[in-house]
């Protein structure tokens, strides 16, 4: 069969070559591979006098005006195909940020009001008489009465454990999570623990007892534990790099929202002496739920979960979509191209398991900023020196929201590993002044109210230091720092390690803050251990957290390959996986069927007869 060049000359137009087995029949199922190539008008590679090369692994097909072939040829036109050629340029690995991209990260961080909102009703409902009522079965105490009043509270052991349950199913649905969302995606996931998350929640809105509110915070938490992996995982993978970590930084503030909101709702029904009280502040759950989910139905999948499953095309048009380009543009070309060389190049080295993610979330819980918002009310109640508990935890909790949009400008502004070294010092600083004026003047038989006005100052200085640091750090770290064959489940593993330790706070610290007998009582004295293992999450900081601000997450990779965390932050990119890979020599053809990556395209020997 003659091949004639000359028929071809059609600007931007690409064409197949479907290499057929000679002892089949000539049809489209006996199709054994295929070849990419174009021929532009004014090419002189195009003219009838001169072939064109295709090159294909270590091979090169010259095609010549009225050239034929030993094997059986089909051309076809393959109308929309598009070459990615990929770039050396490692300023060109990423699209312009553009207003769209701001927006999906904006609303994906809409995830965090679930984490935010679920921390922070539990600590002011369980300091609710109506429900201390309803779970305890004990009377309404008489004023005058100190025993009674003191005694009126619930239990220690029941506190752990509608605490705690919360998290125990957060950890289990992390870990899932992550293989959940590289088998059907990144959104369907999100949306499944928006599902999951109201049936546990209309559990909880209909306990009058321990029976259902235990079984229904399990599996919220469940819920739970697939959106705050996930959404993560997503904003990091299709925020531009240069304000990635602003974007998810998002995702903390969005949390300080949720726990402000809550702490409202708890403020504005606290008297109610009806099942409102508690029902309220659980069912407002719901409207987070819809929002959610009914947003993520429109919002684009994640092109590197496309190019993880080896479907190009849908990634192409993921990319675009996500950077508000066309899909032919030369941005999206050069990103993707820069995606799938990383991956491949993952695929080939075999990645190994990153623990500083998993490492990174128990250091931020460590700090000890759950306690104050999951046990702030009964904190403040225990220590017998402020009046009203609730407009207190309220306080600290807008504290928190207002503090942390600084955290926007300074994560990208300073960098992550600087801004975790100072904001850890600060928060070590300020929990040991507040043990110590808690066992000195702060002491309830002092009647010192500037000592206790100080105490809460210095709570609030904590709270503002981890509202800019660690807070949004943490996570933009975690979604970072693995490359893209691990991703999802190191997303998963490091958010599950996060909830595990806030299970452990969840459980403990009822004992440690409690005032019956057989509990610590530690008051004030709590601060002490806060900040010794605040002390141990800044030498962590400053032996194994690197420097990844302003890199691409391919570029982080190599990074982590050719450096450690002391010198990270000298570290510059050299190089392009697109280049090492070879793609910008050969290109690759995002529309070839059976064609996943790059290196997978068979090799058939064509034989070229003058």
């Amino acid at each position: 069969m003659s091949v004639q060049t000359q028929g071809f000359h059609q600007p931007s137009i690409h064409y197949i070559l479907h290499l057929e087995n000679k002892k089949k029949k000539r049809t489209p199922a006996t199709v054994r591979s295929s070849l990419m190539f174009a021929f532009a008008p004014d090419d002189p590679r195009t003219s009838s006098s001169c072939g064109y090369p295709l090159q294909r692994g270590d091979a090169t097909l010259p095609l010549h005006a009225g050239s034929r072939y030993a094997l059986p040829v089909r051309i076809d036109n393959l109308a929309g195909g598009v070459v990615i050629i990929g770039t050396t340029d490692t300023s060109r690995v990423e699209a312009p940020v553009t207003f769209k991209a701001y927006l999906i990260c904006a609303f994906a961080a809409f995830g965090g009001i679930f984490f935010g909102y679920d921390t922070g009703w539990m600590g002011g409902v369980l300091g609710m008489k109506y429900f201390i009522r309803q779970y305890t079965g004990l009377p309404y105490p008489d004023p005058n009465d100190e025993a009674a009043t003191k005694a009126f509270h619930v239990s220690a052991r029941d506190q752990s454990l509608t605490t705690s349950i919360l998290s125990c199913g957060t950890f289990f649905g992390a870990i899932i999570a992550g293989d959940v969302a590289d088998f059907i995606g990144r959104r369907p996931t999100i949306i499944s623990g928006c599902i999951i998350f109201s049936v546990g929640c209309i559990l909880e809105t209909a306990s009058t007892g321990l029976g259902a509110m235990v079984p229904g915070r399990l599996i919220a938490g469940l819920g739970v534990g697939f959106i705050s992996a996930i959404v993560i995982l997503y904003m990091s993978e299709i925020a531009p790099k240069k304000v990635r970590g602003a974007l998810v930084a998002g995702y903390q503030f969005c949390i300080t929202i949720g726990i402000l909101l809550a702490n409202c709702v708890v403020y504005a029904t606290q008297n109610r002496d009806d099942t409102g009280s508690y029902r309220i502040p659980i069912a407002v759950q719901f409207i987070w739920a819809v929002i959610l989910a009914l947003g993520l139905f429109i919002l684009p999948e994640s092109p590197r979960f496309f190019v993880k499953r080896g479907k190009l095309e849908k990634a192409a048009k993921a990319l675009a979509s996500v950077r508000g380009q066309a899909i032919d543009s030369e941005y999206i070309k050069d990103e993707l191209a820069e995606i799938i060389a990383n991956h491949e190049y993952e695929q080939q080295v075999i990645p190994q398991t990153n623990y500083l993610g998993i490492l990174m979330q128990m250091m931020q819980q460590l700090t000890g900023i759950n306690f104050i918002f999951y046990f702030g009310v009964v904190f403040f109640q225990s220590l017998g020196t402020i009046k009203n508990p609730f407009l207190i935890s309220l306080i600290t909790t807008l504290v928190n929201v207002l503090s942390t949009p600084a955290s926007f400008w300074i994560i990208e502004g300073f960098g992550r590993r600087k801004i975790l070294l100072l904001g850890g010092t600060g928060m070590v600083i300020s929990q040991f002044i507040v043990g110590i004026i808690g066992v000195t003047a702060g002491k309830e038989q002092n009647h010192n109210q500037a000592a206790v006005s100080a105490m809460i100052a210095f709570i609030c200085i904590n709270i503002r230091m981890f509202a800019m640091t660690w807070g949004p750090a943490a996570w933009v770290i975690v979604g970072e720092i693995f490359p893209l064959p691990i991703r999802s489940r190191g997303v998963g593993l490091s958010t599950s390690s996060n909830w595990f330790w806030n299970c452990i706070i969840g459980v403990i610290t009822p004992y440690l803050v409690g005032t019956s007998p057989g509990d610590a009582n530690l008051g004030a004295k709590v601060f002490f251990l806060w900040g010794s293992l605040c002390c141990i999450s800044v030498v962590f900081t400053y032996f194994f957290v690197p420097e990844m601000k302003g890199l691409s997450l391919e570029q982080i990779d190599r990074m982590l390959e050719e450096t450690d965390a002391r010198s990270s932050a000298r570290w510059a990119p050299h190089s392009t996986f697109a280049q090492e890979m070879g793609i910008t020599e050969k290109g690759l053809s995002i529309s070839e069927p059976g064609v996943g990556m790059v290196g997978q395209r068979r090799r058939e020997h064509v034989e070229h007869v003058p």
